[in-house]
Protein backbone atom coordinates (compact mmCIF):
# COMPACT_ATOMS: atom_id res chain seq x y z
CA UNK A 1 0.00 0.00 0.00
CA UNK A 2 1.44 3.52 -1.14
CA UNK A 3 1.76 5.66 1.87
CA UNK A 4 -1.08 8.41 0.18
CA UNK A 5 -2.80 5.89 1.02
CA UNK A 6 -2.37 4.63 4.83
CA UNK A 7 -2.62 8.63 5.06
CA UNK A 8 -5.67 8.93 3.48
CA UNK A 9 -6.85 6.04 6.08
CA UNK A 10 -5.72 7.43 8.74
CA UNK A 11 -7.52 10.91 7.74
CA UNK A 12 -10.36 8.52 7.75
CA UNK A 13 -10.70 7.39 11.60
CA UNK A 14 -9.36 10.37 13.11
CA UNK A 15 -11.81 12.64 11.20
CA UNK A 16 -14.91 10.61 13.04
CA UNK A 17 -12.80 10.84 16.23
CA UNK A 18 -12.26 14.19 16.41
CA UNK A 19 -16.37 14.66 14.85
CA UNK A 20 -17.64 12.02 17.30
CA UNK A 21 -19.01 10.80 14.18
CA UNK A 22 -19.44 7.12 13.18
CA UNK A 23 -18.32 5.89 10.33
CA UNK A 24 -18.41 2.77 7.75
CA UNK A 25 -15.52 -0.06 8.46
CA UNK A 26 -12.22 0.98 6.37
CA UNK A 27 -12.61 -3.15 5.17
CA UNK A 28 -15.91 -2.49 3.98
CA UNK A 29 -15.66 0.84 1.17
CA UNK A 30 -12.44 2.11 1.14
CA UNK A 31 -9.93 -0.79 1.60
CA UNK A 32 -11.12 -4.19 1.44
CA UNK A 33 -7.92 -5.86 1.87
CA UNK A 34 -6.47 -4.10 4.51
CA UNK A 35 -4.22 -6.52 6.73
CA UNK A 36 -3.25 -6.69 9.64
CA UNK A 37 0.22 -5.70 8.89
CA UNK A 38 -0.73 -2.98 6.87
CA UNK A 39 -3.40 -1.87 9.74
CA UNK A 40 -0.21 -1.40 12.18
CA UNK A 41 0.95 0.87 9.32
CA UNK A 42 -2.32 2.65 9.51
CA UNK A 43 -2.21 2.96 13.20
CA UNK A 44 1.30 4.28 13.23
CA UNK A 45 0.55 7.20 10.80
CA UNK A 46 -2.68 7.96 12.76
CA UNK A 47 -0.15 8.59 15.51
CA UNK A 48 1.81 10.25 13.54
CA UNK A 49 -0.84 13.03 12.53
CA UNK A 50 -1.11 12.91 16.73
CA UNK A 51 1.76 13.84 17.59
CA UNK A 52 2.41 16.31 15.13
CA UNK A 53 -0.74 18.43 16.39
CA UNK A 54 1.26 18.31 19.98
CA UNK A 55 -0.71 15.40 21.62
CA UNK A 56 1.63 13.39 23.83
CA UNK A 57 1.46 9.15 24.29
CA UNK A 58 1.15 8.33 27.80
CA UNK A 59 1.43 4.60 27.13
CA UNK A 60 0.18 1.51 25.32
CA UNK A 61 -2.70 -0.56 25.63
CA UNK A 62 -3.82 -3.76 24.88
CA UNK A 63 -6.79 -5.59 23.35
CA UNK A 64 -8.15 -9.07 23.06
CA UNK A 65 -6.02 -10.40 25.92
CA UNK A 66 -8.94 -12.90 26.61
CA UNK A 67 -7.63 -16.22 25.47
CA UNK A 68 -11.98 -16.96 24.46
CA UNK A 69 -11.50 -13.61 22.72
CA UNK A 70 -8.78 -14.55 20.58
CA UNK A 71 -10.23 -17.96 19.78
CA UNK A 72 -13.58 -16.21 18.55
CA UNK A 73 -11.15 -13.78 16.49
CA UNK A 74 -8.87 -16.29 15.17
CA UNK A 75 -5.49 -14.67 15.94
CA UNK A 76 -2.93 -15.89 17.98
CA UNK A 77 -1.80 -12.58 19.67
CA UNK A 78 -3.39 -9.67 21.36
CA UNK A 79 -3.70 -5.87 19.68
CA UNK A 80 -2.07 -3.30 20.77
CA UNK A 81 -2.70 0.84 20.74
CA UNK A 82 -1.74 4.08 22.21
CA UNK A 83 -3.59 6.04 24.69
CA UNK A 84 -2.78 9.94 24.51
CA UNK A 85 -2.61 12.89 27.16
CA UNK A 86 -5.37 13.92 25.55
CA UNK A 87 -8.03 10.90 26.39
CA UNK A 88 -7.10 11.23 30.39
CA UNK A 89 -10.18 11.51 32.75
CA UNK A 90 -9.30 12.42 36.20
CA UNK A 91 -10.05 9.78 38.71
CA UNK A 92 -13.34 10.79 39.97
CA UNK A 93 -13.80 13.01 37.76
CA UNK A 94 -16.33 13.27 34.40
CA UNK A 95 -16.19 12.50 30.81
CA UNK A 96 -18.85 14.04 28.46
CA UNK A 97 -20.91 12.09 26.88
CA UNK A 98 -21.29 14.42 24.06
CA UNK A 99 -17.03 13.82 23.29
CA UNK A 100 -17.80 10.48 22.77
CA UNK A 101 -20.14 7.79 20.19
CA UNK A 102 -21.19 4.75 21.91
CA UNK A 103 -18.60 4.32 24.93
CA UNK A 104 -17.74 1.34 26.89
CA UNK A 105 -15.83 0.99 29.78
CA UNK A 106 -13.81 -1.83 31.03
CA UNK A 107 -11.42 -2.55 34.08
CA UNK A 108 -8.15 -3.02 33.71
CA UNK A 109 -4.92 -3.57 35.98
CA UNK A 110 -2.03 -0.75 34.78
CA UNK A 111 1.89 -1.57 34.96
CA UNK A 112 4.84 0.74 35.30
CA UNK A 113 8.22 -0.44 34.59
CA UNK A 114 11.36 0.63 36.36
CA UNK A 115 13.60 -0.39 33.39
CA UNK A 116 13.02 -1.26 29.39
CA UNK A 117 11.69 -4.46 28.32
CA UNK A 118 13.05 -5.10 24.91
CA UNK A 119 11.88 -8.88 22.76
CA UNK A 120 12.03 -11.29 21.52
CA UNK A 121 12.13 -13.64 24.69
CA UNK A 122 9.94 -11.80 27.11
CA UNK A 123 8.07 -13.51 29.70
CA UNK A 124 6.50 -12.81 32.74
CA UNK A 125 8.77 -13.17 35.12
CA UNK A 126 10.70 -10.64 33.48
CA UNK A 127 7.92 -7.84 33.31
CA UNK A 128 7.11 -8.72 37.11
CA UNK A 129 11.27 -8.51 37.48
CA UNK A 130 11.12 -5.24 35.68
CA UNK A 131 7.78 -3.47 37.12
CA UNK A 132 7.56 -0.36 39.76
CA UNK A 133 3.95 -0.35 40.54
CA UNK A 134 0.42 -1.17 39.57
CA UNK A 135 -2.68 1.04 39.18
CA UNK A 136 -6.33 0.35 38.84
CA UNK A 137 -7.54 1.60 35.81
CA UNK A 138 -10.79 2.60 33.79
CA UNK A 139 -10.42 2.15 29.95
CA UNK A 140 -13.18 4.13 27.68
CA UNK A 141 -13.31 2.42 24.33
CA UNK A 142 -15.41 3.95 21.50
CA UNK A 143 -15.17 2.20 18.35
CA UNK A 144 -15.43 4.57 15.60
CA UNK A 145 -17.25 2.17 13.03
CA UNK A 146 -21.25 2.15 12.87
CA UNK A 147 -22.84 -0.21 15.54
CA UNK A 148 -19.07 -0.95 17.45
CA UNK A 149 -18.57 -3.97 14.85
CA UNK A 150 -15.09 -3.93 12.71
CA UNK A 151 -13.17 -6.42 11.84
CA UNK A 152 -9.46 -7.14 13.21
CA UNK A 153 -7.79 -4.61 10.57
CA UNK A 154 -10.37 -2.31 11.26
CA UNK A 155 -10.13 -2.29 14.95
CA UNK A 156 -6.22 -1.99 14.74
CA UNK A 157 -6.08 0.81 12.28
CA UNK A 158 -8.65 2.45 14.43
CA UNK A 159 -5.90 2.76 17.45
CA UNK A 160 -7.84 -0.40 18.72
CA UNK A 161 -11.02 2.15 20.26
CA UNK A 162 -8.91 3.56 22.66
CA UNK A 163 -10.51 6.44 23.76
CA UNK A 164 -10.03 7.42 27.34
CA UNK A 165 -8.58 6.23 30.33
CA UNK A 166 -9.01 6.86 33.98
CA UNK A 167 -5.34 5.93 35.83
CA UNK A 168 -6.09 5.42 39.44
CA UNK A 169 -4.36 7.32 42.06
CA UNK A 170 -3.72 4.52 43.92
CA UNK A 171 -0.49 2.26 43.30
CA UNK A 172 0.60 -0.69 44.90
CA UNK A 173 4.15 -2.87 44.28
CA UNK A 174 3.68 -6.01 43.12
CA UNK A 175 5.27 -7.57 46.08
CA UNK A 176 3.59 -11.26 46.61
CA UNK A 177 0.41 -9.87 44.95
CA UNK A 178 -1.09 -12.82 43.53
CA UNK A 179 -2.22 -11.39 40.13
CA UNK A 180 -3.88 -14.48 38.65
CA UNK A 181 -6.61 -14.23 41.92
CA UNK A 182 -7.02 -10.88 42.11
CA UNK A 183 -10.49 -9.55 41.76
CA UNK A 184 -12.37 -6.69 40.43
CA UNK A 185 -16.26 -5.60 40.55
CA UNK A 186 -17.17 -3.15 38.69
CA UNK A 187 -20.31 -1.24 39.31
CA UNK A 188 -22.85 1.37 37.61
CA UNK A 189 -25.02 3.34 40.24
CA UNK A 190 -24.03 1.17 42.55
CA UNK A 191 -25.36 -1.96 40.84
CA UNK A 192 -22.91 -4.62 39.70
CA UNK A 193 -22.59 -4.91 36.10
CA UNK A 194 -19.92 -7.20 35.61
CA UNK A 195 -16.87 -8.96 37.96
CA UNK A 196 -13.59 -10.72 36.70
CA UNK A 197 -10.14 -12.25 37.84
CA UNK A 198 -6.45 -11.11 36.88
CA UNK A 199 -6.33 -14.56 35.01
CA UNK A 200 -8.71 -13.23 32.42
CA UNK A 201 -5.64 -11.51 31.09
CA UNK A 202 -3.62 -14.75 29.13
CA UNK A 203 -4.03 -16.33 32.66
CA UNK A 204 -2.16 -13.79 33.69
CA UNK A 205 -1.78 -9.83 33.41
CA UNK A 206 2.05 -9.77 33.09
CA UNK A 207 1.59 -11.86 29.95
CA UNK A 208 0.10 -9.07 28.50
CA UNK A 209 2.99 -7.11 28.78
CA UNK A 210 5.07 -9.57 28.22
CA UNK A 211 3.68 -10.13 24.21
CA UNK A 212 3.32 -6.18 24.64
CA UNK A 213 7.40 -6.55 24.47
CA UNK A 214 7.92 -9.10 21.86
CA UNK A 215 5.09 -7.60 19.30
CA UNK A 216 7.13 -4.21 19.81
CA UNK A 217 10.42 -6.29 19.19
CA UNK A 218 9.90 -7.08 15.77
CA UNK A 219 9.52 -3.01 14.44
CA UNK A 220 12.78 -3.06 16.76
CA UNK A 221 11.15 -1.10 19.73
CA UNK A 222 10.60 -2.10 23.49
CA UNK A 223 8.77 -1.28 26.55
CA UNK A 224 9.91 1.84 27.90
CA UNK A 225 10.39 2.32 31.93
CA UNK A 226 7.51 5.58 33.12
CA UNK A 227 4.61 4.84 30.75
CA UNK A 228 1.47 3.77 31.69
CA UNK A 229 0.26 0.36 30.29
CA UNK A 230 -2.77 -0.92 30.29
CA UNK A 231 -3.31 -4.83 29.94
CA UNK A 232 -6.77 -5.49 28.94
CA UNK A 233 -9.96 -6.02 30.22
CA UNK A 234 -10.65 -7.96 33.43
CA UNK A 235 -14.25 -8.25 32.24
CA UNK A 236 -16.58 -7.40 29.46
CA UNK A 237 -16.97 -3.63 27.89
CA UNK A 238 -20.05 -2.35 29.46
CA UNK A 239 -21.84 0.48 28.01
CA UNK A 240 -22.35 3.90 29.74
CA UNK A 241 -24.76 6.68 29.34
CA UNK A 242 -24.81 10.08 30.39
CA UNK A 243 -25.78 10.23 34.27
CA UNK A 244 -23.81 7.66 34.96
CA UNK A 245 -21.59 6.91 38.08
CA UNK A 246 -19.01 4.12 37.40
CA UNK A 247 -16.79 2.39 40.29
CA UNK A 248 -14.24 -0.32 39.69
CA UNK A 249 -13.41 -1.84 42.90
CA UNK A 250 -10.26 -4.17 42.65
CA UNK A 251 -9.38 -6.69 45.12
CA UNK A 252 -5.62 -6.82 47.22
CA UNK A 253 -5.49 -3.50 48.21
CA UNK A 254 -4.94 -2.48 44.60
CA UNK A 255 -7.56 0.03 45.18
CA UNK A 256 -10.59 1.63 43.74
CA UNK A 257 -11.04 4.04 40.79
CA UNK A 258 -14.37 5.88 39.79
CA UNK A 259 -15.68 7.90 37.14
CA UNK A 260 -18.71 10.60 36.35
CA UNK A 261 -20.60 10.47 32.90
CA UNK A 262 -22.49 13.91 31.74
Amino acid sequence: MEEKKRKELAVYVLNAQDEHTEIRKITEQLCPELTMSEAYRVQEVLISQRLKRGERIIGPKMGLTSKAKLQQMAVTEPIYGYVFDTMLIEDGGAMKMDSYIHPKVEPEIGFVLKKELRGPGITKEAVLEATDYLFPAIEVIDSRYMDFRFTMPDVVADNCSAAGAVLGTHTTKVGSMDLETIGVVLEINGEVQAVGAGAAVLEHPAEAVARLANMLAEKGTSVKPGQAILTGALTAAVSIKAGDYVEVKFGEKLGVVRLFVK
